[in-house]
């Protein structure tokens, strides 16, 4: 007897065909046109009049089996069953009525029973099907609709295929009609809302509607869908979220599988290459997929060993390519088996792009001929963003990965040279991969061209010691009319002792004055006068307000008057912060003319160092006239230079002044990297010369002259040979002719430096009121 309620499912359900027989006796009668259906099914029901009632002996279908095929067959005809997977069943126990051989085939394919696995825990399935049943009763007895669908994913292996398929199962419950056993309630429009709005809660719902009050007659039919394709398309998106999907041993064989299903070749073959630079790395070509990187992970081929094959073509057509038959191809054997596994007969090569640039490639292969088809093709272009991601993001990784190792090893390296530190790196880690011994080579950039630069504020020493002497004289003054105050309040010899001393400081700093000078009489201030000065206080109101006088002109930070010292640090501060920042972009606009590598400091002034030549470069392209350019440029920015500290002359609590240098060297030098300073250095004793000039020339006074080679308001250009002079010159006429520069320009020798002879040099006046140049100058800065 079926009307007993299965286990955990609290309604009564009666297998009935009454409902299916309305239904289309239904159908019949608002159909206008003529049909058999009438006279099949009063036949049927006078061979089996025993489908009209309730079917509470399971022993009826058998019975009447030809009869319930006939039935079936006027809503599903043969054509339909054939084609269709198609399930009639209770809902409380899938106990079938009819099914189809393609249902039969999947879902039943040990006997009769329905087990496959699904996405839903059992006690959500569970419920889910009680509330199927609170659905059709709101509907059929109170007319109220709440459409409810629980996406259930069922996953059941193809017994042709060996892979996984995945379905979603469509309810059709027109064929169940619900008996109340008791008169029907009335609901307020409150209980209504409360329904409405709770109808995935059995709880909620069994206040209001008693299962024991209502039995189900009927079945339901059941559709499944294949989204085998969708689903594994998720899955597949969901699984190359995780960076190490695809380049783990675990998460490439994954992969695999779900590729195999989602193309419907159980024997599919998957390779995938990343392109990093001048390697393409094979991962899943044998290597052990244990580091979780890409670069640890794969087979590094030289990409000019793919020269002229089938990934060159991908490559540069940027479209996927089909190959039919491989053997067909007219393909390099050696090539070959780098390329594809020797039993590939049909593949699929997408490449995998980013921003327009090349980053990999995904293979898919078959071993039969013209099994990837155009449909292949089509389903392979939406999967092939989702590998694009996960290369770009495994690169990335790489890249993160070898940043680190630049920061660790190398401290901060210019964008510039940022290429040669990466391969440096990228070596490193073949080696590790490798095993063999571990070290960086060395970073060593030939034949590049020194340009430097600077400007320096003029007499910047002087007048930081001169605001010094000055600030520490008032301090000491100050503290001299407090022991003076503290004299007259109370005659004592220590204070005469004390007097004393202050005015031997002050004697002391009315000449030259070092940092060591200072720093003792800070402290000379601090414990022998103002350790005193709260005992002092009771001295009487003069003492107490000399006190206040000193404390209050005291900086609190360096524990000493810091009045003058600071206008001038803050206008040292003011002028550094604008010459620093129209030197970085007129560097910006010179970077983009010609890549090459840029140093800036800042001390009293700015300067900078440059370096250009061929190998600082990736790829090179490097010519002279980029040399020359920067010659020309540096005039322009040492003019620029000026003009700004002129400009901003009027706004300084202490006006400062700029002198300008440049040093030319037309010879090239090597630059090295040095790993223990972790920084760069000219290479070698003859290269050395450029540096020690470098260091000593902002001192260089003309020969015979006494008299300094940097002037405010002019370009000092200090040089070795004649050429230097005359490509300078060249530059200098220019400016002169273009109104940045003035008709005074001089040539000195200049005296012997430490360790430096026969050094020469042009001086020319800058033009601090041409037009051009405020126009250059100003419009670098906006």
């Amino acid at each position: 007897m079926n009307k007993k309620k299965s286990a955990g499912y609290p309604f009564r359900c009666v297998l009935s065909f009454r409902p299916f027989i309305n239904y289309l006796k239904q159908i019949e009668k608002n159909s206008e046109s003529t049909s058999f259906t009438a006279e099949i099914l009063e036949e049927i029901i006078e061979q089996a009049p025993e489908l009209l009632e309730p079917v509470e002996d399971m022993a009826v279908l058998d019975a009447c089996q030809e009869s319930i095929l006939k039935l079936m067959s006027l809503m599903f005809p043969p054509v339909v069953q054939e084609n269709e997977m198609i399930c009639a069943a209770l809902p409380s126990t899938f106990q079938q009525v009819f099914i189809t051989p393609s249902f039969q085939q999947i879902f039943l394919k040990e006997g009769a029973c329905f087990q496959c696995q699904h996405d839903m825990p059992e006690e959500h399935m569970d419920q889910a099907r009680i509330i199927e049943a609170y659905l059709i009763i709101m509907e059929k007895c109170f007319q109220i609709e709440c459409g409810c669908d629980y996406p259930v994913v069922y996953d059941v292996l193809d017994p042709e295929t060996g892979l996984d398929r995945y379905f979603k199962m469509e309810c059709d419950f027109r064929f169940m009609d619900v008996h109340p056993l008791k008169s029907l309630p009335d609901y307020s429009e409150a209980m209504i809302k409360d329904i409405r709005e709770n109808y995935t809660e059995p709880e909620v719902l069994a206040k209001y509607i008693n299962p024991d009050n209502f039995e189900l007659h009927g079945f339901t039919i059941y559709r499944p869908v294949d989204i085998t394709q969708s689903q594994v398309l998720m899955a597949i998106e969901h699984d190359l979220t995780d960076h190490y999907s695809a380049i783990s041993e675990k998460g490439f064989l994954r992969l695999r599988q779900r590729l195999r299903t989602y193309f419907r070749i159980p024997d599919l073959m998957v390779n995938l290459t990343a392109i990093q630079k001048d390697k393409v790395l094979l991962l899943n070509s044998g290597t052990e997929m244990t580091h979780q990187c890409i670069f640890a992970d794969s087979r590094h081929i030289n990409i000019s060993r793919f020269a002229g094959t089938l990934y060159e073509k991908v490559v540069k057509e940027g479209k996927i390519l089909r190959i039919f038959d491989i053997r067909k191809e007219n393909i390099d054997q050696n090539t070959a088996d780098i390329m594809f596994d020797p039993e590939t007969r049909s593949l699929l090569l997408a490449p995998l792009e980013d921003q327009g640039k090349p980053i990999g490639i995904l293979y898919i292969g078959s071993p039969r001929v013209g099994e990837l088809c155009p449909l292949s093709e089509l389903l392979m272009t939406r999967i092939q963003p989702l590998f694009t991601l996960a290369i770009r993001r495994a690169l990335e990784e790489l890249d993160n990965r070898i940043e680190r190792v630049i920061k660790n090893q190398f401290t901060a390296i210019h964008p510039v040279v940022e290429w040669r530190f990466h391969d440096s790196v990228l070596d490193y880690l073949e080696k590790l991969r490798t095993g063999d011994v571990a070290d960086f080579a060395p970073i060593i950039f030939r034949n590049v061209f020194p340009i430097y630069g600077g400007s320096d504020i003029r007499g910047s020493t002087n007048q930081r010691n001169e605001a010094t002497k000055k600030d520490l004289a008032e301090h000491l003054n100050l503290a001299l009319d407090v022991i003076r105050g503290a004299g007259k309040a109370r005659d004592l010899p220590f204070f005469g002792e004390l007097e004393g001393c202050i005015r031997m400081h002050l004697d002391r700093i009315s000449g030259s004055i070092t940092t060591a000078d200072e720093a003792s009489i800070i402290q000379f201030l601090l414990k022998e006068v103002e350790s005193v000065f709260k005992h002092l206080k009771k001295f009487g109101t003069d003492v107490t307000s000399a006190i206040d006088v000193y404390e209050s002109a005291i900086d609190s930070n360096v524990k000493t008057v810091y009045r003058l010292r600071k206008s001038f640090e803050d206008s040292v501060f003011q002028l550094n912060e604008r010459l620093a920042s129209y030197l970085d972009n007129e560097d910006a606009v010179a970077q983009k003319l010609f890549p090459h590598y840029f140093e800036r400091h800042r001390t009293d002034g700015v300067d900078y160092l440059i370096y250009i030549g061929d190998s600082l470069v990736e790829g090179g392209g490097y010519n002279n006239i980029y040399l020359k350019n920067l010659r020309l440029w540096q005039l322009q920015v040492s003019c620029g230079l000026a003009w700004h500290t002129e400009q901003l002359k009027s706004s300084l609590t202490v006006p400062l002044d700029t002198a300008h240098l440049i040093l030319i060297q037309n010879s090239p030098l090597s630059l090295r990297f040095r790993f223990d300073e972790k920084r760069f250095g000219v290479d070698g004793a003859y290269d050395i010369q450029h540096e020690i000039i470098k260091s000593r020339i902002d001192k260089a006074v003309v020969k015979d002259r006494n008299e300094r080679l940097t002037q405010p308001g002019k370009i000092a250009v200090v040089y070795t040979h004649p050429e230097e002079a005359k490509e300078m010159m060249r530059h200098i006429e220019y400016l002169r002719s273009e109104k940045w520069l003035t008709d005074e320009i001089e040539s000195f020798d200049l005296e012997p430096l430490p360790g430096v002879h026969g050094l020469k040099a042009i001086r020319a006046g800058i033009n601090l009121e041409s037009k051009a140049l405020s126009e250059r100058a100003e419009g670098v800065m906006v």
